[in-house]
């Protein structure tokens, strides 16, 4: 087909509005209200070393294994730096109309993450406290923001894929920590975040229909840089290794859990009414389906032969 004339991003914004305000009514309908205090046991706490003259933190005072620590972790600083993807969707999508409903309905229920997760983790003294509010201050000082902030349909993809992978993040982490009451905790939150993903699964949807070619252009761009919130965090690289070896969140998951689904979802490889730069955006999107494959096998293969080192020696 011919080119389309590309739509603005405020023509975009425009046109997209009505179908934000069908899906935020969804989200409301469907959406079931939790009280983080609910889930922390507030109980276990005592008073920590320094001006209240408590007991300073140890590796001993921790009953989770290491790897559900480092994951949560992550977890928590991507979810601290709440204020940057909210300055960011925000700007990108304005404070008017059921866009700016939208962004403060999702800024407060993200909001509640980080206050559970740190809550939990604090009370039950399952990680070092300074060194957490250390790893805090660090990160949020750099803040975040991501390869395509200025352009609407970009986002919405990155979106789409981010909030299912945090889901599936949080789910596994709250298995492998061995505590029912955390495992619970992150279950109400990786809730949330799948009818996040859901939101803005919707929209992009929506935008295939309504201009195709720059729909398919944004998905293809965005998986061929695509890097979690929590890219920035200092030693992201080694923590992520870690987390992908106890199968938390790995390369295969990446693709066939989050990638493979959404993108059936918008049936991609169906879509008609693509202009030439849409095809071509179609078959990077295959070629990078491919490419993640063979990715995921590789890890699988050397996780695999690690682990029977492991067990040979041991």
């Amino acid at each position: 087909m011919t080119a389309r004339t590309a739509l603005s991003q405020t023509a975009l914004l425009m046109e997209l509005e009505p179908v934000v305000e069908k899906n935020l009514n969804r989200h409301l309908s469907v959406a079931k209200e939790w009280f983080p205090h609910e889930y922390v046991p507030w109980s276990e706490g005592r008073t920590f070393d320094g001006p209240l003259g408590g007991d300073a933190w140890s590796e001993s005072d921790s009953k989770l294994p290491e790897v559900a620590r480092t994951a949560l972790i992550v977890n928590l600083l991507t979810e601290d730096n709440l204020p940057s993807y909210h300055h960011q969707i925000a700007t990108l999508f304005g404070p008017d109309g059921a866009w700016g409903t939208w962004v403060g309905r999702w800024t407060a229920e993200e909001g509640r993450h980080g206050t559970a997760i740190r809550d939990y983790l604090t009370v039950t003294r399952a990680v070092d406290p300074v060194a957490l509010e250390r790893a805090r201050m660090t990160h949020m000082t750099e803040g975040y923001s991501n390869n395509h902030d200025d352009e609407v349909l970009h986002t919405l993809a990155y979106v789409s894929f981010q909030e299912l992978a945090t889901r599936i993040s949080h789910r596994n982490t709250g298995r492998v920590t061995g505590d029912p009451r955390c495992e619970a905790l992150l279950a109400k939150v990786a809730a949330d975040e799948n009818l996040h993903m859901v939101f803005y699964r919707n929209l992009l949807g929506a935008a295939f229909e309504l201009a195709p070619g720059q729909a398919m252009r944004a998905v293809a761009d965005v998986l061929a840089d695509f890097q979690m919130p929590g890219a920035g965090i200092e030693g992201f690289a080694r923590k992520s290794v870690a987390i992908a070896l106890a199968g938390i969140y790995d390369l295969r998951q990446h693709r066939d859990d989050v990638v493979v689904p959404v993108l059936r979802q918008w049936d991609v490889f169906n879509l008609s009414g693509l202009d030439a730069d849409g095809e071509a955006a179609r078959e990077e999107v295959a070629a990078q389906l491919d490419t993640l494959e063979r990715q995921a096998s590789r890890f699988e293969e050397r996780r695999a032969a690690r682990a029977a080192r492991i067990a040979a020696t041991s």
